[in-house]
């Protein structure tokens, strides 16, 4: 345990006399305590003295990614001060979808980059800007675009301290972070298409209705696309077609790229081909539009949400 490691990572994330919450959580048995205190009396040495020894004996150390009300007792949203970091907990395929996140010209490089486990990792942005829905919708895209955990979308979101122990393992792994400079973002450098919120499985099992008639823009180009695939049109064609249309998206080639390969994985999928086979396809597809090195991760995650799609329809 480093608790340097710790103290550096908590007045980099917060300012002098915000509230935090620290979260402590046991495995076996399962038990969590919570403790709301000002990033001061935090970091002060004997409450590390308190988190070292309670981590030693197997809790794990959390902290909200963002400050709370002064007059907080608990760690609800309502408590949630404001916006301090955008987030992305990358629990699969961790080495991939971590390089596809730095290769990204949609997304600046991260503020920080925490290795909570073997190829397991979350990736934080220091923001300003941003409020609660902003934030919660960029979150979700996040998730969308680089394949995170869509249950790590809340504002009132826990994080790993680094400089302590990841207890879930035996032997228990270091928590350790890599800083990428002080820059802070704002919402226009995250160039995520808020689209994609409208053509994904609901997250947590939110039901999502949509209008009759496919009346906005985003489901007429999703009917289209359906359509012309479906009559054997070349999907580059279909790609330049889409983006040339869409001139009033932020980026019009990466909307269009996207909805073409989902649409094509979802009908591939339907038609009975095998997943690894629409994998292949995609990446082959998009070898020379996109880094190789996001290539592979990106066309998983295609697959993967246009399989979320099909389970949807299944249960709609």
């Amino acid at each position: 345990m480093n608790t340097q490691t710790a103290h550096e990572f908590l007045t980099r994330c917060f300012h002098p006399g915000e509230t935090v919450a620290l979260l402590l959580r046991r495995e076996n048995p399962a038990s969590t305590t919570q403790r709301i205190v000002t990033v001061e009396q935090a970091t002060a040495p004997r409450y590390f003295a308190w988190l070292r020894y309670e981590n030693y004996n197997g809790a794990n150390v959390y902290v909200a990614a963002n400050p709370l009300h002064s007059s907080s007792r608990k760690r609800t949203k309502d408590c949630i001060a404001e916006v301090r970091h955008l987030y992305i907990d990358i629990d699969i395929n961790g080495e991939e979808r971590i390089a596809a996140l730095r290769a990204s010209d949609v997304v600046p490089t991260p503020s920080a980059i925490l290795s909570t486990s073997p190829g397991k990792y979350q990736a934080l942005w220091r923001v300003e800007g941003f409020d609660f829905d902003r934030q919660e919708n960029t979150l979700k895209l996040l998730v969308i675009a680089f394949g995170g955990d869509s249950a790590c979308t809340d504002r009132n979101r826990v994080l790993r301290v680094p400089g302590f122990l990841n207890r879930k393992y035996d032997p228990a792994h270091p928590v350790s972070v890599e800083y990428h400079g002080d820059s802070i973002y704002r919402p226009e450098d995250f160039r995520l298409d808020d689209a994609l919120l409208n053509t994904v499985c609901p997250f947590r099992g939110t039901a999502r209705t949509y209008a009759a008639g496919k009346n906005t823009h985003s489901e007429q180009d999703w009917a289209w696309a359906i359509q012309q695939l479906s009559l054997g049109e070349d999907a580059a064609n279909l790609t330049l077609e889409l983006a040339s249309r869409r001139s009033d998206k932020p980026n019009p080639l990466y909307y269009a790229q996207r909805t073409i390969d989902i649409a094509s994985a979802r009908l591939m999928l339907l038609n009975g081909a095998a997943i690894e086979d629409v994998v292949v396809m995609l990446e082959h597809r998009r070898s020379a539009e996109v880094p190789a090195v996001l290539c592979s991760s990106r066309a998983r995650e295609i697959v993967t949400t246009a399989q979320r799609m099909i389970g949807r329809s299944k249960f709609a």
